[in-house]
C-alpha cells in the first residue's frame, strides 16, 4: 500500500514537471512567438521584491510597470496618476526587439540589454541577465483587470515619495496631542526609512518650510488587512508617534493616531515625475533629493491592527 501511494505521487510529480517544462519552452518551440508571449498583456508588474542577484539593470528598478507595443517599451516610474499617464502605459523610454527566445530592451538611457524569458505561468515571465547575473520577474495584467490599489499598497514607501511634502488638511477627533501641530511631512528619496516634519503654517510654500524635525520611520503590514498599514515615526529625539495608514487618493493620505484616536489628511505638494533616469520634469515647486531613484527589495514586518481608521 505503501508502495503504491509513493508510485502514485511520483507519476504526478513526473507528469506536472514535464507539463510545467512544455509550457515555460513552448515559445521555444515556436507553438508561439516571444513577441506574442510579451506583448500578450498590456502592463508587465515588476515584482521587484521577488528579483534574484546582487546586478542592477537600472530601468526595471526604477519602473512599477512595463509594456511591450509593436516594438516601443514604455514604463510608469511612477505610482501616482498610474493608468492614466500615457493611456495607463506609461511613458515611451525606449524599444525592444525578440528573437531566438532573447528579449533585447534599447533604453534611451541605459542603452541595450539582453534578456533570457522563461515563461513560469499563464501571466508570468522571468527576465534573466546573464551580464548582471540578475532575475526579474514580471506579472501580466490587461489595464482593464490591473489592481491599482494593491500597487499603491504593495510600494507605498515610493508612493509617500512622489511629492515634496504632504501637507495636513484635515484634523478631526482625537484628544489634544503634540502631533497636532505637525502641518508638513516629507519622506526622502535617497531612501526609505527618513522623514522630516514641520510646524510651519498652513499655505507656507514647499520651498519655504522649515524642516524642523527629523527621524527614522517604518511601515508594516497589517494582519488580515490589504488596504491597511501602520507607519510609526520614530523622531530623533526619541518621541514615537503610531498611524494607521490608509491611501485616500493619489494624492491624499490618512493617518489615524491610535493613540489619540485622531484623524489626520494629508494632501501632497509638488508632485515629481520620473522619467528615464535624467533629471525629473516636476510640476510644483521644491527640490529633488534623488532625481534616479531605484526600487530596493522591502521586507516588512506585520503588526496587529489597533485602530479603526474611518
Amino acid at each position: 500500500m505503501k508502495f503504491l501511494k509513493l508510485l502514485f505521487f511520483i507519476i504526478i510529480g513526473v507528469l506536472l514537471s514535464s507539463c510545467s517544462t512544455v509550457f515555460e519552452d513552448d515559445f521555444r518551440e515556436q507553438e508561439i512567438s516571444l513577441e506574442q508571449v510579451v506583448s500578450n498583456y498590456d502592463l508587465w508588474y515588476v515584482d521587484y521584491h521577488r528579483t534574484i542577484g546582487n546586478g542592477d539593470i537600472p530601468f526595471l528598478s526604477r519602473a512599477f510597470t512595463l509594456s511591450f507595443l509593436n516594438g516601443i517599451l514604455y514604463a510608469n516610474n511612477n505610482i501616482t496618476d498610474i493608468g492614466f499617464t500615457g493611456n495607463g502605459f506609461g511613458i515611451d523610454v525606449g524599444t525592444y526587439n525578440t528573437f531566438s527566445g532573447v528579449l533585447e530592451a534599447i533604453h534611451d538611457i541605459d542603452g541595450s540589454n539582453d534578456f533570457e524569458v522563461t515563461v513560469t505561468s499563464s501571466n508570468e515571465i522571468r527576465l534573466y541577465n546573464y551580464r548582471q547575473n540578475v532575475t526579474y520577474f514580471l506579472i501580466g495584467y490587461q489595464t482593464n483587470t490591473f489592481d491599482y490599489d494593491q500597487l499603491f499598497y504593495e510600494n507605498i514607501e515610493y508612493f509617500l515619495q512622489e511629492y515634496d511634502a504632504w501637507g495636513k488638511t484635515l484634523t478631526e477627533g482625537g484628544v489634544v496631542n503634540p502631533f497636532d501641530e505637525e502641518n508638513y511631512l516629507q519622506f526622502t528619496p535617497e531612501n526609505i526609512t527618513t522623514f522630516y516634519s514641520s510646524q510651519d503654517n498652513f499655505g507656507t510654500q514647499v520651498v519655504d518650510i522649515k524642516w524642523s524635525y527629523v527621524g527614522g520611520y517604518e511601515i508594516y503590514d497589517v494582519l488580515g488587512f490589504q488596504n491597511r498599514k501602520i507607519l510609526t515615526l520614530n523622531y530623533d529625539g526619541g518621541d514615537v508617534e503610531e498611524f494607521e495608514l490608509s491611501i485616500v487618493n493619489d494624492g491624499k493620505i490618512r493617518l489615524y493616531n491610535v493613540d489619540s484616536e485622531t484623524t489626520y489628511d494629508f494632501e501632497g505638494r509638488g508632485y515629481i515625475q520620473y522619467l528615464k533616469g535624467d533629471t525629473p520634469k516636476k510640476s510644483g515647486k521644491g527640490t529633488v533629493r534623488n532625481s534616479d531613484r531605484k526600487r530596493t527589495k522591502v521586507k516588512r514586518q506585520t503588526k496587529k491592527r489597533r485602530g479603526s481608521l474611518k
